[in-house]
């Protein structure tokens, strides 16, 4: 039996037990240790608000006693046989995408997508998630990564998603050295998506937000160059301010909210 916790169905949520781990869509199936699969013993797992997008809103549809999350860090406790990088007793992060790397879509450059759009999203997507006493990794070679000595696992834990869609969301960009860029939304993937910026060799990094904290955080730890505060005008004048009626070169949206 795995005990974890589960959306129940589309606004309900609770702790249940389980007789094996499952994929949940679009036909429920046992998930089986394969030759290149490990099972992973979760020992910190950190919430996302796509768990409440998906329980809450139903943003990916119905599903019914499916184990919540996609971020963590565990004690690897079986692997298949062909298996070469990780043992039992491992600490591991797990990555909230778990592709599988011989796919055609994994082969062509879009893990992400590798059997669909989506579908390297497999956690707390269609398959049980993290929130669980077990879990299943598929591709545990490429899918984990060993924990580096000295690293608290409630500080890897961070690198499962938050700083790793950030960073995704810089290169998507493809920002150049020189770039002016404008970030959107000053949260924890904003704030990754900046450091991003930053580490691609951005000139100017305007910092989109309403909250003159998370800038200050922006600015002292990330490398934010100018404030853009939205409830005092709209962003884009201030920008064609700041620029001198240029604008930015790469936006970076990681704030969805409609006051933007």
């Amino acid at each position: 039996m795995v005990k974890g916790f589960a959306m129940l169905g589309i606004g309900k949520v609770g702790i249940i037990e389980k007789e094996s781990l499952e994929c949940v869509v679009p036909v429920r199936q046992k998930l089986e240790l394969g030759p290149k699969d490990a099972f992973v013993r979760p020992l910190a797992v950190a919430p996302c608000t796509s768990d409440l997008h998906t329980c809450y809103e139903g943003g990916i549809g119905e599903r019914t006693d499916m184990f919540l999350g996609h971020e963590g860090v565990g004690e690897v406790l079986q692997v298949g046989a062909l298996v070469q990088d990780f043992k039992e007793g491992d600490i591991v992060i797990i990555p909230a995408i778990t592709p599988d790397w011989s796919s055609l879509g994994a082969q062509r450059g879009y893990a992400q997508h590798d059997h669909g759009a989506l579908s390297g999203w497999k956690f707390s997507n269609f398959k049980d998630g993290v929130f669980a006493e077990k879990i299943h990794i598929n591709d545990a070679d490429g899918n984990l990564g060993h924990l580096p000595e000295g690293v608290e696992i409630t500080d890897a834990v961070m690198l499962s998603d938050m700083i790793t869609t950030g960073f995704h969301c810089a290169e998507q960009a493809a920002i150049k050295p020189g770039d002016r860029v404008a970030v959107v939304g000053l949260g924890p993937v904003g704030l990754m998506a900046l450091a991003g910026a930053n580490l691609m060799g951005a000139s100017e990094i305007y910092a989109v937000d309403c909250v003159p904290f998370r800038y200050e955080v922006a600015h002292k730890h990330y490398g934010a160059t100018h404030f853009v505060d939205f409830s005092k005008a709209p962003m884009h004048e201030q920008i064609l301010e700041l620029t001198k009626g240029v604008g930015a070169d790469k936006i970076l949206i990681a704030g969805g909210a409609r006051a933007f």
